[in-house]
């Protein structure tokens, strides 16, 4: 028990200072919204129509050039679901990856991922389906490169990271049939134990 409860400590410390932060996030549908909804100076649809695709393109265009939608995200915010789809999109899983580095039976630190796929932007609904089966096949992957030692010594360097990329788009991709253009690593940490 004596051995158990230092270990134990960081892990519940770290899973609330998560929460804490999720807690602390500030809602980006109200920024998209806001970004999409085209502002009336009182010649509205006559302006739209004047400029044809110029005037119509100045408000898509930031919902394409973006086309990052959250995992519950929906595009619009207002229910419609009139905001267009674009032809790429990333998921970022709701909750991070979380994987032990085991030390001769021992934990000796974790690793802390947050990961996203990129994908098309109508199959984004689709890939929310399949979370937990995408997780799984994800994690098993992260756990295979732990205990290879690929989270050993600098971890962070792009010779290891890119490996380790296409090792996680191949799980994925096996995991499922939706495309998978690539697997990205926001944020990458490690915590001793």
């Amino acid at each position: 028990m004596k051995k158990f409860l230092p270990m134990l400590i960081p892990v519940v410390a770290l899973a609330g200072g998560v929460a804490a932060g999720d807690m602390l996030r500030p809602a980006p549908q109200a920024a998209d919204h806001a970004a999409q909804s085209p502002v009336d100076d009182g010649h509205g649809a006559a302006k739209a129509e004047d400029h044809g695709a110029e005037g119509s393109s100045d408000h898509a265009a930031p919902a394409a050039a973006e086309g990052h939608v959250a995992a519950g995200d929906h595009g619009g915010g207002d229910g419609h679901g009139d905001a267009p789809v674009s032809a790429e999109g990333w998921f970022t899983f709701p909750t991070q990856f979380f994987v032990p580095l085991m030390r001769n039976g021992d934990m000796g630190a974790v690793m802390i991922l947050t990961l996203t796929i990129e994908t098309g932007g109508a199959e984004l609904a689709a890939m929310k389906q399949q979370e937990h089966r995408l997780r799984d096949a994800l994690l098993r992957e992260l756990l295979i490169h732990a205990n290879t030692g690929g989270f050993d010594g600098n971890f962070t360097a792009e010779a290891r990271l890119a490996p380790l990329r296409e090792r996680l788009q191949k799980a994925a991709q096996a995991a499922t049939s939706l495309p998978v253009k690539a697997i990205l690593i926001e944020d990458i940490a490690r915590q001793a134990g």
